[in-house]
């Protein structure tokens, strides 16, 4: 193949159909899937019944026949439906995808008649399928795990297939630095507290988030007294880390100073992760002693707290 003489949007030029895939390629990064988290979401029916309905949306679709076919964009608007056959005595696993099929490459549809992209079910494929067959110009949206002598599809059935194309992210970093007078909690109490009793961020989520990434570190954490245990993590709104990180200082009984990281992904598509999108979130820090505790952990002028916060977009 030779380059291309004519780029596109040159005044007075032709431009193939080809030049035109091979820029939605460009564009989309020579990535395919879905353009949002939201777009072609499959349900089942609003009465369940045999079949699916897919919402509305857009996507991009690589061409897989031939390595210079370029990428397709394909959009859906409002609900789309499909059938999906009833089983015998077995159970099936089907998948949704969105296809094309490109006369130039392959079949033999009329773009003037007949639809190039369409939603098309494979029936018959594993029960772990994640990806199209080989050769597929497709995008999964689906796979529908259907069990034996069932004939109506409920959204217990439907495994979400969609990748995000080019996923947004919005990464953003936050500094406190703790201006109140020294404050301690100590004990072997292993209940955790809101240590120090403030909001360290108010950080908004955007609405398409669908996980967070947060580096969560403090500075300069003040030991004194005894040896010290406990732990530390943090909170974002009503979801608190599910890790924590060990705070264990056998250093005697002389105040000093230490610093403690942790790294926590957030799923953002749970039932109180999905309420904090579009909204703004409070980041406090959480602290615990432990049994074995003989000391005191507190945070004061010295004390730093930094919160590297990424969301990104996924499957909603």
């Amino acid at each position: 193949m030779a380059l291309v003489p004519v780029p596109i949007a040159t005044k007075g030029a032709e431009h193939s159909a080809q030049q035109f895939r091979m820029m939605i390629k460009d564009l989309a990064r020579d990535n395919q899937g879905v353009t949002t988290g939201l777009d072609l979401k499959v349900s089942a029916l609003a009465t369940p019944g045999a079949g699916v309905q897919i919402g509305d949306g857009s996507a991009v679709i690589a061409g897989k026949v031939s390595p210079v076919q370029g990428y397709y964009n394909a959009y859906n608007i409002g609900t789309d439906t499909k059938s999906i056959a009833a089983t015998g005595g077995t159970g099936r696993s089907d998948m949704l995808v969105l296809r094309v099929e490109d006369p130039e490459y392959e079949g033999t549809r009329n773009p003037a008649v007949d639809p190039i992209v369409f939603f098309e079910v494979i029936p018959n494929v594993s029960a772990s399928a994640t990806t199209v067959p080989a050769g597929y110009s497709a995008i999964p949206l689906a796979r529908i795990d259907i069990p034996a002598s069932t004939a109506t599809i409920t959204n217990a059935m439907i495994k979400d297939l969609r990748q995000v194309a080019n996923p947004r992210r919005e990464r953003t970093l936050y500094p406190y630095y703790y201006t109140g007078a020294l404050t301690e909690i100590s004990g072997t109490s292993t209940t955790w507290k809101t240590h120090p009793n403030v909001t360290l961020a108010t950080i908004p989520v955007p609405a398409w988030a669908a996980v967070a990434k947060i580096v969560f570190s403090v500075n300069g954490l003040r030991i004194d007294t005894g040896w010290t245990f406990g732990a530390f993590r943090f909170m974002l709104g009503t979801v608190e880390a599910a890790q924590e990180v060990l705070i264990d200082d056998n250093q005697g009984t002389t105040p000093r100073r230490i610093n403690v990281i942790m790294a926590e992904t957030l799923d953002l598509t749970t039932t109180a992760g999905a309420a904090m999108r579009g909204t703004n979130q409070t980041l406090k820090a959480r602290m615990r002693t432990a049994a074995a505790n003989l000391g005191k952990i507190g945070v004061d002028t010295a004390t730093t707290f930094i919160a590297d916060v990424e969301f990104t977009e996924g499957r909603l």
